[in-house]
């Protein structure tokens, strides 16, 4: 087959520009000022999935591509471990933007944490990153099936579990979070960093293997 010096440009330019579309190329401040400037509602959302992705780079682009046509901001991390998302949506389309996230199998269903008191804006671009991690906890991956999780309880389970004397409680948040409110009892752990509680907390447990525990956090992903 003979080929042109033509055709070669010019798949070199549909693969620059296809690759050009799955990464945001304006600038930051023009992107702020745009948004502000933006009248449609907005809404704040986060979820996370542990999953085990056997591709994140592909799987980061087909979802910056679905994101982008839905006029999706926000910022994404996406792991062999699964994806972590806080990213903001225009009200008038969530419903698709719920059905097109469930249409994916392992998010079908998925628990999306919405914000309240939020005017959406918390993002002026997509930024879909591609890391080791979706949560700095400097765990061993190869040590643990990280898709194993406990279980979660509602409200009233929690309450009943809460209320037996054979049961422990443990604040996962930081420390400045849990000054703010915690539940009675509960244990929280001084430090700055999710890193650093995840070693305190394995010691202070070290001889209470035998009980129920109960734990919490903002949006359920560092339990």
């Amino acid at each position: 087959m003979f080929v042109t010096r033509a055709s070669i440009d010019y798949l070199c330019d549909q693969f620059i520009q296809a690759r050009m579309a799955l990464y945001n190329r304006i600038n930051g401040k023009e992107l702020k000022e745009k948004l502000q400037h933006l009248q449609e509602e907005r809404t704040t959302v986060s979820f996370y999935k542990y999953h085990q992705l056997t591709d994140p780079k592909a799987f980061r682009d087909e979802l910056y591509s679905l994101f982008d046509q839905l006029h999706i901001l926000g910022r994404i991390y996406v792991a062999h471990e699964g994806i972590n998302a806080q990213i903001s949506v225009p009200t008038s389309s969530f419903e698709t933007f719920r059905s097109q996230l469930f249409s994916i199998s392992f998010l079908n269903g998925i628990r999306l944490n919405t914000a309240v008191d939020d005017n959406g804006k918390s993002f002026f671009k997509l930024k879909i990153l591609v890391r080791n991690k979706i949560v700095a906890d400097g765990l061993n991956d190869a040590t643990f099936d990280v898709t194993n999780r406990g279980k979660h309880v509602n409200a009233k389970e929690f309450n009943e579990l809460a209320q037996n004397p054979e049961t422990l409680i443990v604040d996962m948040r930081n420390h400045y979070e849990s000054e703010v409110g915690h539940f009675k009892n509960a244990i929280c752990p001084d430090v700055d960093t999710f890193r650093e509680e995840l070693k305190v907390v394995e010691d202070l447990l070290e001889k209470e293997k035998d009980k129920n525990l109960l734990m919490y956090c903002t949006g359920g992903l560092r339990c």
